[in-house]
């Protein structure tokens, strides 16, 4: 097959800029061959490089005591003590599952479970967050339904429960859907496997799966905008077999005991290329491939879509070549492709044969480590002009509003199509603050969530960026579990906008101060840039993703009130209602700033609740919707009513930070009184939990009615 003449319109089809295109002949001194444009765009795009996020990425905090492996690698490494490891980490698949729902969702599940195993860790949980469009929107509906199917598809069918996660919807994501998709498996510290290739003249090995043609330049199409050629880019989407996953997991675990792997690496974004490179330069070694040699599932393939596809379930390693019949008999026995495919190299070269010819030759070191870096112009995000007034509304049709909108709605719909007990070790399920986990036969448990406000963000993303972190933190301390670190999922739109870049430049200060505070370094993550539609970009939406251990089963907290407990609220309480959800849902106003984060007070009251669980009967963190949505959810998940003393708007429905509701025994409420004098912590008693109303200071509904409206209004307002 005749390749294409490189042309200044493929350059740039390509994702290469100008400047890129100098960089790039400098470092080859000739024009490079298609196969090489190809793995140059696939190295050089944004998905892969970073190129536009490392100077900021860089100033995270990243280790701590906790820490046995930060950013680099496939997946984070956290200490649980009793030698043993959780691995996790959470990515985006944006762009392939607004092109195709069902596929986009389904392989990124399989992506993040892949960055897990492949560091020697059984995945025990999966989570995700989900931004959407308006309901109203023509493509929404059709979007909701096929990402939640992928993800339950994918996941049930590979054995994960899905315990957690959030799901949105806003005018910004009409053009752009978001899906991240987070896992975390369980090692042993001494047994964790590396990507860094090491020792020359050793095996190169293909693992799984057949290489196909989708996907082929699927991490460049995922580093662009959409404009309506966006069909044209549905071969683009890879496709996704959970049961291949399945036996790839147990193949790589089963191959991982034998002492045969030197280093392994998933193949995800931009596929062979990415996942060959990244282990050469990590061992600052030369990689050579035989392109002949690698399983293919389709005839006639050229060296361009081999090295391109992103054809899921496949593994890249270095082999010990003593152990070369214990591992091709492994994945024989699990019908799973093992392939020699090259070879490392002492020289820095990147050498592509296919058919008798060198169809690329590049300096390795030149496509990971090397790739272009940016210095982004960026302008601060200007202060929020002061809120104004308020709209008037009752306390009850504040509430209706909000129960009745879908990013506020009951998510049954959602996560009931998630199997969350598979494993039979999950101990709280969706619809909490957190997930919790059993660790497999010790008495100890993981907690999982995932959290951010983009509303918050946008306004003022350094505030924005610490309440992300803020919240998962309450959120984990809301079951019990003490916060261990966390993974970060950057979503934003184009970084050469300065306003956009600048929307980054906050959320990362915001986020490294908090997860500092909180003592929760960032181990792992990913960034996501250009999710904009025809120049409208999303809100900017950094979601944290965050991990946190109970020592004991005995210390969580999943209880659920009783009639006759005091609502007592930890925190302090001044009615901010600046970016409220009550605003956006009841009036469409999204104005004032976004409310202050005090990391002192966050720790302060968190570790304040984590002491004092024994007297907690349930409890949750306050954050959209303020204190009456959370009153309202905890009382309605026990089929209870809920009486608040205070009446006014502002403190019902405002969103002050570091705050949590519990429901406790009058006995109870005493101990937490005398406990909170003692850690300078304010608790306040605001009502009681029974009967059967809800009832907000002067305002009150049936119970039966509200939780109707709350349970029917997702699937009702997104037409699913």
């Amino acid at each position: 097959m005749t390749e294409p003449a490189i042309t200044p319109e493929l350059v740039a089809s390509h994702g290469i800029k100008p400047d890129e295109w100098e960089r790039l002949l400098g470092i080859l001194g000739r024009q490079p061959s298609f196969t090489e444009l190809g793995i140059f765009s696939a190295m050089w795009n944004e998905h892969c490089s970073y190129k536009s996020s490392k100077k900021w990425l860089r100033t995270l905090p990243t280790t701590g005591p906790q820490v046995i492996c930060g950013p680099g690698e496939n997946a984070g490494v956290v200490d649980i003590g009793d030698g043993q490891a959780v691995i996790f980490k959470m990515e985006s698949h944006n762009h392939p599952s607004y092109i195709e729902p069902h596929q986009g969702a389904a392989t990124g599940v399989g992506g993040i479970l892949r960055d897990v195993f492949t560091m020697g860790a059984r995945p025990i949980a999966a989570m995700n967050a989900l931004s959407f469009g308006l309901p109203s929107h023509p493509k929404t509906a059709h979007l909701v339904k096929g990402v939640v199917e992928g993800i339950g598809a994918y996941g049930n069918a590979f054995g994960v429960p899905t315990v957690g996660g959030e799901v949105r919807f806003h005018r910004s994501y009409n053009g752009n859907c978001l899906v991240n998709a987070f896992a975390a498996g369980l090692a042993k510290t001494d047994a964790i496997f590396y990507s860094a290739a090491s020792g020359v003249g050793m095996p190169v090995v293909y693992l799984g799966a057949k290489t196909g043609r989708d996907g082929v330049g699927g991490a460049t199409m995922a580093s662009a905008e959409f404009d309506d050629t966006i069909e044209e880019k549905r071969p683009t989407v890879q496709v996704g077999d959970p049961f291949t996953e399945k036996r790839l997991l147990e193949a790589c675990l089963e191959l991982m005991q034998t002492g045969a792997v030197i280093s392994i690496q998933d193949m995800g974004a931009a596929g062979l290329t990415c996942s060959a490179v990244e282990m050469g330069d990590k061992g600052g070694l030369g990689i050579k491939l035989q392109l002949d040699d690698v399983p293919q599932r389709e005839t006639h393939m050229t060296a361009y879509e081999m090295m391109l596809s992103e054809s899921q379930e496949r593994m890249l390693m270095v082999l010990n070549p003593a152990l070369e019949d214990v591992a091709r008999a492994i994945f024989v026995k699990w019908d799973l492709d093992f392939a020699i495919v090259g070879e490392t190299i002492p020289e820095d070269r990147f050498l592509i044969l296919h058919g008798n010819e060198i169809k690329a030759d590049i300096p390795l070191s030149k496509l990971s480590s090397s790739a272009p870096e940016y210095d982004r112009p960026w302008v601060p995000t200007p202060k929020a002009a002061p809120l104004g007034e308020v709209p008037a509304i009752g306390a009850i049709a504040g509430l209706r509003a909000l129960i009745g909108s879908p990013s506020y709605a009951h998510k049954g719909w959602v996560y009931e199509q998630y199997d969350a007990q598979v494993g039979a070790d999950t101990v709280v399920t969706p619809g909490l603050p957190a997930g919790v986990v059993r660790v497999h036969g010790t008495d100890k448990a993981l907690a999982f969530t995932s959290d951010v406000t983009p509303r918050y963000v946008k306004v003022n993303p350094v505030e924005g960026g610490k309440q992300a972190v803020a919240e998962a933190y309450r959120n984990l301390t809301a079951v019990g579990a003490l916060p261990l670190a966390t993974t970060d999922n950057m979503n934003f739109g184009n970084p050469e906008k300065p306003e956009i870049m600048g929307q980054f430049v906050g959320a990362i200060q915001g986020i490294g101060e908090a997860v500092k505070a909180l003592d929760m370094p960032i181990v792992s993550g990913n960034v996501s840039l250009y999710n904009e539609t025809d120049g409208k970009g999303i809100l900017p939406t950094p979601t944290i993703g965050a991990v946190g251990i109970l020592t004991s089963l005995d210390q969580v907290i999943a209880g659920k009130p009783q009639a006759g407990d005091v609502a007592l609220l930890v925190g302090e309480t001044f009615g901010h209602l600046g970016q409220s959800a009550l605003l956006a849902e009841a009036f469409g106003i999204e104005a004032g700033d976004a409310p202050a984060v005090d990391l002192e007070v966050e720790k302060r009251n968190g570790d304040f609740l984590r002491a004092n669980r024994k007297a907690i009967g349930a409890a949750t963190d306050l954050g959209d919707g303020g204190l009456a949505l959370a009153a309202f959810e905890l009382a309605e998940g026990a089929g209870l009513g809920v009486t608040l003393i205070p009446g006014d708007i502002p403190t019902l429905f405002g969103e002050d930070q570091a705050r949590y509701l519990l429901a406790v025994s009058d006995s109870g409420a005493e101990v937490l009184e005398a406990a909170a004098l003692t850690a300078g912590v304010q608790v306040t008693r605001v009502g009681s939990f029974g009967g059967d109303a809800v009832t907000l200071g002067s305002d009150s509904a049936p119970l039966a009615e509200l939780s109707r409206l709350y349970r029917t209004a997702f699937a009702a307002k997104v037409g699913v």
